[in-house]
């Protein structure tokens, strides 16, 4: 398998995101494909030559997590973003949004909330596949935490990269370009 990195060039204009931003951004996003890539064939080159039970198999697999993971929640950050941030309040997120938090205005507090807590990380909103319940989450690292059984909805990058060349340190400035630019249909679309 051979990755391709997406190209999400047609968010460069996005009000709230400079196109150095979005360029520097989308060159991490490339490396994490890039790095995906390579430790897949430095595995398949192991497993070849036998090499399964050793201590530099184990830690290219650890790394495979950190790098795929890296490369498939910039992908869906990218995606869902580039809208006009305006939700369907007759559409079945919404309706979700109220049966899950209250209202909309709950969750929104909520993500916010967790996306203003200290350290770096990712805020997903994730449904999960058994119950259809949807749960914010804070995603320490790329490859650590994720819940099992659910899938990502709504993903918003909180780490540095994500915000420091246009915000500085003020993230909550930067989550509200965020919400500015969600593409709800996207964000839908991905309900199960």
């Amino acid at each position: 398998m051979d990755y391709k990195a997406k190209d999400f060039t047609n968010l460069i204009g996005m009000d709230g995101f400079s196109k150095e931003l979005l360029e520097q951004h989308f060159t991490l996003y490339n490396g994490y494909v890039a790095n995906t890539n390579k430790l897949l064939e430095i595995l398949k080159s192991m497993r070849e030559e036998g090499k399964l039970g050793t201590p530099e198999f184990a830690e290219v697999k650890r790394r495979l997590g950190w790098e795929f993971n890296g490369m498939r929640l910039h992908e869906y950050y990218f995606e869902n973003l580039g809208g006009d941030g305006n939700l369907n309040k007759e559409g079945k997120l919404a309706k979700l949004f109220e049966e899950n938090f209250g209202n909309y205005e709950n969750w929104e507090n909520e993500f916010k909330a967790i996306g203003k807590m200290r350290g770096i990380s990712w805020v997903i909103l994730y449904q999960d596949n058994i119950s259809g319940d949807l749960i914010n989450f804070w995603i320490n690292e790329h490859d650590v935490a994720h819940p099992a059984g659910c899938k990502p909805i709504l993903v918003m990058d909180v780490f540095e990269h994500a915000f420091l060349t246009d915000y500085g340190l003020n993230r909550a400035d930067y989550i509200e370009a965020f919400f500015k630019n969600i593409n709800w249909e996207v964000v839908e679309n991905r309900l199960i």
